[in-house]
């Protein structure tokens, strides 16, 4: 069977949304290396996620890649079902997809306005709502906020509106699941590494974003992936309901 291990050990399997690059590729790398059977979810360019699946496969981990664009309810069933038909079962939600453009409010079109509604905040009911109901008892979910919520710096209205958003459902959920110990919980990562943060800023913009945190420096996608992988593996197990700041103490 695909979700189990050499010797006959079962191992846990964990969906990660947007993984093909940045944290969500980290994300996927460092639960491959703690034992987990990874499905790296993409959106459009299947070439980065099949590179990383490769890669896991290399050193002896197990993955697939599967499309599916999270802001649609039936694709994402879809890679439910095809995750539940390869490995098993679901153990692990990572709602690491998500997009960000940045405009004052009053220079917001509705076209970017419903973008991000529709891919930061449907696309994270949409797995929330299938893994409500399908994540095995014992199961993680780990959505993404950010560190904006609590920065709210101008430019940034809409992204941090749709990211207090997912914070809101987090909560929520919690609670709902009470009785079959899955826990639900959120990262913030502050200025981190990644294209989707370095795309579009001059470089003194960069500079001083960096020196902005008491570590003074940019987070990078292993540090947010270790976040990850202590809220899913068994140190995390208390933990639920909360929003963790991995930010380096930006706010």
């Amino acid at each position: 069977m695909s979700g189990t291990k050499q010797g006959g050990t079962k191992s846990k399997v964990a969906i990660v949304t947007g993984a093909s690059r940045g944290i969500g590729a980290a994300i996927a790398e460092r639960l491959a290396r703690d034992g987990f059977s990874v499905v790296v979810n993409y959106s459009s360019d299947a070439s980065p996620a099949e590179v990383l699946v490769r890669g896991i496969q290399s050193t002896g981990g197990r993955a697939i890649a599967v499309r599916a664009d999270v802001s649609d309810a039936g694709a994402v069933r879809r890679m439910f079902e095809a995750t539940e038909a390869e490995f098993g079962g679901i153990d692990v939600l990572v709602n690491n997809a998500g997009i960000m453009s940045l405009a004052r409010i009053a220079e917001t079109d509705d076209t970017t306005f419903e973008r991000l509604m529709n891919v930061n905040v449907k696309g994270t009911f949409n797995t929330l709502r299938e893994g409500a109901v399908r994540i095995r008892e014992g199961g993680r979910i780990i959505n993404f906020s950010s560190s904006v919520v609590g920065l709210l710096q101008p430019t940034y209205g809409v992204y941090a509106a749709t990211k207090a958003a997912v914070e809101a459902m987090t909560s929520v959920l919690a609670k709902e699941l009470r009785g079959r110990s899955i826990t639900v919980n959120a990262i913030a990562p502050g200025p981190t590494a990644t294209d989707l943060f370095l795309k579009g800023k001059p470089q003194e913009a960069i500079d001083r974003l960096a020196k902005a945190a008491p570590l003074e420096r940019l987070g990078q996608p292993e540090d947010i992936a270790r976040a990850v992988a202590f809220l899913a593996g068994p140190d995390g197990a208390w933990i639920n309901g909360q929003t963790l700041r991995a930010n380096g103490g930006i706010i």
